[in-house]
């Protein structure tokens, strides 16, 4: 009888993902503990259950007999001193202020391929989830506005219910699968980036206190150090490392919010490869004829295969992880954990009621109403085997605003706890209630293989 050969990987696939690395090893830690963690951040829909967990947690953690000891962390002060520089902030507004950078630089990125790659690079093609993303921000900042008009104690906030939370979008269109249609998603993502620009602006613009032109000069030029040195081709990573914190600081002094660095960054980010992957193929064909590699050929082939990917996808692939796995999990931890004993006077009080009725009611007829016009006008149509009922049921999940809304919530009410309290738990109920009623109804209009798909609009 035959010994039987032993297997091995059979190609390089198989031996990245078996190889000699500790998570594919049979120890016990790793069996029952590092390769189902792996396989769960895998999931397209983990980042948005982390950041669910996280949020759940606060909110026990804050209405438990515990309370005191959350209010107690969170506020904190965390000092920084270095040199003649001096910061003193609580360990709430280091999460808001600095962790959130890397979110917002994250989105800067994305925003930024998008330009260059992606749907946003065609404008007829990105002409219908721009305009449905326009309405959907128009009409709950219109119907907060109504209940908290200018000049009373909450019209501050109207820049809340105007968000969609990306993470959870995001997530909600995994829980559905195959279900929703590939079009569709696009146009919900597309819609979401676009939603991001919006609120990027408005907080740069709306909620902006004791503007200092000096610091804000200091910002823009240390922004324009960092395009110099990308043209004199200065790759060393640390260099924009320094110059970012010091556009971070600058910022933060100058009374726009700090975060917005990070999308300033990002956007500079190059978003095409330095050079053709060609390139790389062609030096490791020459590389390889003597079936050996040298450390100095090794280290230029690194290169070139580095340089054949974008900065702006390579990083993406970095921080994204981090950014959906710790970053907003930690941001919801110290944002979300609000007192629920007044949860009833949100549905009375002007400023939950504008929340609710913005993100629940707002959003999917801002969006199904600007779509149903660019349709009906020519600026676009409906994405493929897409229905109207599904576009509502889309524009309900663009209710779900919680990062961005409750970040805004944060700028929206400085020196009124009660108000941003208020605001915050109002988000919550209003994002639950977005994504139940979101997941309701496109499964109500993909139930059934018959159904008809309209790409044009009722008449």
């Amino acid at each position: 009888m035959a010994t039987p050969r032993k297997s091995r990987p059979s190609a390089p696939d198989d031996l990245w993902q078996s190889g000699p690395v500790y998570s594919a090893s049979g120890k016990p830690l790793a069996r029952l503990v590092a390769r189902p963690v792996r396989e769960f951040l895998r999931i397209e829909a983990a980042g948005s259950i982390l950041l669910l967990l996280a949020a759940a947690a606060a909110l026990v953690w804050a209405n438990s007999p515990w309370a005191a000891s959350y209010d107690s962390l969170w506020h904190t002060h965390l000092a920084l001193d270095v040199g003649p520089l001096h910061l003193d902030e609580s360990l709430q507004h280091w999460v808001n202020d600095a962790l959130m950078v890397i979110f917002f630089f994250v989105v800067g990125l994305e925003i930024k391929y998008e330009l260059v790659n992606g749907d946003l690079r065609d404008p007829k093609a990105a002409a219908l989830p721009i305009v449905a993303a326009v309405g959907g921000m128009l009409v709950p900042a219109g119907i907060y506005l109504a209940l908290n008009p200018p000049g009373s104690a909450g019209s501050a906030g109207w820049g809340i219910p105007m968000a969609t939370d990306i993470a959870f979008a995001v997530g909600v269109l995994g829980v559905l699968g195959r279900r929703i249609p590939s079009a569709a998603r696009l146009f919900l993502l597309t819609l979401a980036i676009v939603d991001d620009i919006g609120a990027i602006l408005v907080i740069a613009v709306f909620y902006t206190s004791d503007l200092s032109l000096g610091w804000l000069a200091a910002a823009l030029g240390l922004l324009a150090v960092m395009v110099l040195a990308r043209r004199m081709r200065i790759w060393t990573i640390v260099v924009y490392v320094v110059l970012g914190v010091a556009v971070w600081f600058a910022l933060l002094e100058s009374g726009v919010h700090a975060t917005l660095a990070g999308v300033a960054i990002g956007l500079l980010a190059p978003a095409r490869p330095l050079l053709n992957e060609d390139v790389a193929r062609g030096y490791a064909i020459d590389a390889l004829r003597d079936h050996h590699i040298d450390p100095d050929e090794l280290a230029r082939l690194r290169f070139l295969l580095k340089e054949s990917v974008s900065v702006v996808e390579r990083l993406q692939a970095t921080l994204h992880p981090v950014s959906a796995y710790v970053v907003l999990p930690v941001f919801a931890l110290a944002n979300a954990g609000v007192e629920l004993g007044a949860i009833g006077e949100v549905f009375t009080a002007p400023v939950g009621l504008g929340i609710v009725l913005g993100l629940v009611l707002g959003k999917p007829v801002g969006i199904a109403l600007a779509s149903f016009v660019a349709v009906r006008l020519g600026l676009g149509r409906l994405p493929e085997g897409t229905t109207w009922p599904m576009v509502f049921g889309l524009g309900a999940v663009g209710g779900i605003g919680f990062t961005v809304s409750i970040f805004i919530a944060g700028l929206s009410f400085p020196g009124s706890d009660l108000l941003t309290e208020e605001a915050k738990i109002a988000i919550l109920l209003a994002s639950v209630i977005a994504a139940v009623v979101g997941v309701a109804l496109l499964l109500a209009s993909t139930r059934g293989s018959g159904a008809e798909r309209h790409a044009e609009p009722p008449a």
